[in-house]
This record gives structure tokens, sequence and C-alpha cells, in this order.
């Protein structure tokens, strides 16, 4: 006999057995459609609850940031010894930056007004302080030169029926029309803001602070105010303790109570996997009996019942991920406002995973396999 009709003889006897262990397979699935849906269904629940946890694990640093970012400043540069910072120190502090966040500048003196009461105005960027502190309460920005944006409780004492006042520092005065007021429940209720090139024509003072809101992470930002420092000599760069705490506790509680959720719902899902293998085994006592009448080994039962459960877990895995890509999405848009990216490296992760959970579910279930004893099951013992 030839090489080629050995090889085709020994593929036609080969078929057989595969096609019949693939139908084997489809039709315990089909016989006990009711215990294979229980199964699928804590399969998928699992694999969509896994995968839209691991797909916000990857992105919800970066959205939660991105929140954060919404609240203010996380770093503080401000002139030693009360000094005011060298004209360049914007600039250096944008290229520090490199687009990883945004600063705003201010400048800060007392002033009197025209009954001598003394009040707090600062000089700032209005366009940089707009994206800064998108929590302010500000009805309407100062657009043009000598407009000022008041604090609610200095708006009375200055212009209570929003008319333009005078502002004296060191025997100059500057005329203001107030724009608009600003509410943020802290000390700039109590100022009086105009812009930058105003307060510097006026007062001769360059600014003293800058405010900078960092993007990334704790290390991210650490090592952004070791550039700061070592950039701009005259200033002290300080963190903003309560935002940058607060922000790491917040990612750290999150990323951790993502993970626990997720590993919870896994864990039930293998119950709800183990009593459905469990009842299946139980089920099919007598087939199984025949089998092992008919001469199958329990390798071969043992590799028919594993592959059953990989099987399940891989298809639960599959329809699972979809699922979870949608659950994801939603939840990105309903809390952060923005989608969260579906990720493919998280497939082989929800694949390999539930493959691994159906298949140690059914240790227990291979256990009892052996424990079949043909002659007894057989005479409906």
């Amino acid at each position: 006999m030839s090489h080629q009709a050995r090889d085709l003889a020994a593929s036609r006897a080969h078929a057989p057995q595969t096609s019949m262990f693939v139908r084997m397979l489809l039709r315990a699935a089909v016989l006990r459609r009711g215990r294979a849906a229980s199964a699928l269904f804590a399969m998928v629940v699992a694999a969509a609850v896994a995968t839209a946890m691991l797909n916000l694990y990857v992105d919800v640093q970066a959205k939660l940031q991105r929140e954060f970012r919404n609240y203010g400043a996380n770093i503080i540069l401000v002139g030693k010894n009360g000094a005011s910072l060298p004209v360049n120190s914007l600039s250096q502090t944008d290229s520090a930056l490199a687009g990883r966040g945004i600063a705003a500048p201010f400048g800060l003196v007392v002033a009197r007004t025209t009954d001598g009461q003394p009040i707090v105005v600062a000089g700032t960027d209005f366009d940089r302080v707009k994206q800064l502190n998108r929590w302010w309460q500000v009805n309407n920005w100062p657009t043009a030169s000598q407009q000022a944006l008041i604090g609610v409780r200095a708006l009375p004492l200055v212009s209570p029926k929003g008319q333009p006042f005078d502002l004296t520092f060191q025997g100059k005065a500057l005329h203001v029309s107030p724009a608009g007021s600003v509410q943020s429940g802290a000390a700039e209720d109590s100022r009086i803001y105009i812009s930058l090139a105003d307060f510097v024509s006026w007062t001769g003072i360059q600014p003293s602070t800058i405010e900078v809101a960092a993007s990334g992470s704790p290390d991210d930002v650490a090592h952004m105010m070791d550039q700061l420092a070592q950039s701009i000599p005259a200033a002290d760069v300080r963190p903003v303790r309560q935002i940058m705490e607060g922000e790491a506790r917040v990612l750290g509680k999150t990323r951790a109570t993502l993970l626990a959720a997720a590993a919870l719902i896994i864990l039930t899902a293998a119950l709800c996997v183990l009593s459905t293998l469990m009842g299946w085994v139980f089920d099919r006592r007598r087939d199984f009996a025949i089998m092992k009448a008919l001469g199958a080994s329990e390798k071969l039962l043992n590799g028919f019942f594993a592959a059953e459960s990989a099987a399940l877990g891989a298809t639960g895995a599959f329809l699972g991920f979809l699922v979870g890509i949608g659950i994801a999405v939603w939840i990105g848009r309903a809390n952060f406002h923005a989608p969260v990216m579906p990720r493919l490296s998280v497939l082989p992760v929800v694949l390999i995973g539930s493959m691994l959970v159906t298949l140690l579910s059914s240790i227990l279930p291979i256990s009892l396999l052996r424990r079949v004893q043909p002659a007894v099951i057989l005479r409906g013992e």
C-alpha cells in the first residue's frame, strides 16, 4: 500500500471518532437545554462583568483624574519669601506640563475702595482660570479691559447696584466695571478679579502664585513637581494635599472595588456552574454507565466531560465579552460623559479565565463520574 493510501485510511479511521465526539457534545447540550442554559447564563454574566470591570479598571484612572481636574489645582507655585515670580515663570510651567495640564497665574494685593475699605484684588488670566476652576459658579466672565469678576460677598461692598467703581493701590486709582460675580464657597467670594494685564499695569507687581492642575498618576505629578522646582528655583513648589491625597484614596478604593466586585461575581458564577455540572452528572449516570460498559475508558469520559465544560466556558466568554463591552460603554457615558474604549486585549484574559472557571468547577463532578459503576447503575440500584 502506498504512503498516500495509508494516510487516507488513517484519516478515515480517525474521522468517525472525531465526529462522534462532537455529536455527543452537541447532543448533551440539546437534550439537557435547561441545565446547559443556566450554566451558560452564569458564565455569560461572569464574563460580562469581568469584561466590563477590566475595561473600566484600565480606563477609570484616566477618567477619574480628568474629573478631579475639574476641582482645581493640585500643585501651587509660590514666590519664595512672598516675592513675585520671575516674568517667564508661566511659560516655563507650560513647558514642564507639555500639554498634561493647565496653569493659571495670580497676583494679589490689598487695595482700598472709595470709602477706604480694604479688599483683596487679584489679577489673573481669565481664559486659563475658566479651564482651571470649572467648579466656580460664574454668571458672566470679563471679556474687556477694566472689567472685573467680583466675589458674591464683595459685591455688596463695592457695587451693590452693578455700577462702575474705583480701586486705589499705593495712591494709584483703577476704574473698573463689574462684568459678573463668582461664588466658590471659599476666599474667592471676598475678592475682586481683574485681568492680569490691568493688574500689572496698575500695581507694577508680577504674579506671585501659579496654580497648576496637572494630569497623570501620583508618580507623574510628583515628577512634574520636581521638574518645576528645578526649572523655577525662585518658587516654592507645593502639592495641594487635600486634592492629591483624596485623588489617590479614591483611585485606590475604586480600582479595589472593581476587582472585588468582579471576583465576587465570578465566584458566584463558579458555584452556579458547579451546581449545574453536579446535576448534569447525576442526570446522566445511566449514559456514562453504558459508555463504560461498552469499553469507554476513564480518560475518555473525563476528557469528554472536561471538553463539555471548556466549550461552555468559551461560549460564555464570547457572549459575555460582547455584553460586557456594552456595559462598560454605558457606565463610561453615564458616569464620566465619555465612552470606555473597547479593548480586545481583554478578550484572551476573559476567554482563558472563563474556561479555567468551568474546568475547575468540573473537578468535583469528574471525581463523582469515576465512581459510576455500570453494573449497579444498569440494574437500577
